[in-house]
């Protein structure tokens, strides 16, 4: 029980320290205009942060240059907190036929075959405690680069941007005129 409080005080710490940074940082910038910005930009993660190991490998950049588009496979349920991640049968609906003898797409037909989802690892968490959902950013124009960086250009996505963070949100939140008060993500 003793560890776990360790753990969670270390964990505590490192993310009030990342605060600070970011806040320096932000100080220590010139301030840019407001109505100079077009595009908000989540800042880039303080310390690298591997690709999770998935289930299959799985190329963003390969799939976004053949012209596909991120909703195309992650879609937004009701009541749209969270994109959805594609099952098997979606993936099947191309390599049904293509690159059909490679390991990996036989693999992802046995998760088709067997109805089994993939266990895929998310990337991006939202914190718990957080009230945070797609739909309103997607509605307001934000899109999926913004806070997640640079996905075309990703073999294998990481977190590469702070976008789970407060200052983040507070930051393009700001810079938007969006809602800052305490209670838009954190509800009681």
């Amino acid at each position: 029980m003793e560890k776990g409080r360790e753990v969670r005080r270390a964990a505590i710490l490192c993310a009030v320290a990342a605060g600070l940074c970011f806040a320096g940082a932000a100080r220590a910038q010139k301030p840019t205009p407001v109505h100079a910005v077009t595009k908000p930009m989540v800042p880039d993660n303080p310390s690298p942060h591997p690709a999770p190991e998935q289930p299959i490998p799985y190329s963003h950049k390969q799939h976004l240059a053949l012209g596909l588009e991120c909703k195309e496979c992650h879609e937004n349920p009701e009541p749209g907190k969270l994109m959805t991640i594609p099952d098997a049968d979606k993936c099947m609906q191309c390599h049904v036929t293509i690159a059909k003898e490679k390991p990996a797409i036989q693999k992802l037909a046995n998760y088709a075959n067997s109805k089994q989802s993939i266990p895929w690892v998310r990337v991006y968490q939202v914190l718990p405690g957080i009230e945070w959902g797609h739909r309103a950013h997607l509605n307001a124009g934000v899109t999926c680069e913004t806070c997640h960086g640079q996905i075309r250009q990703m073999e294998k996505v990481s977190e590469v941007t702070s976008v789970t963070t407060m200052y983040a949100c507070l930051h393009c939140h700001e810079l938007k005129h969006a809602k800052t008060a305490c209670d838009t993500c954190h509800k009681h």
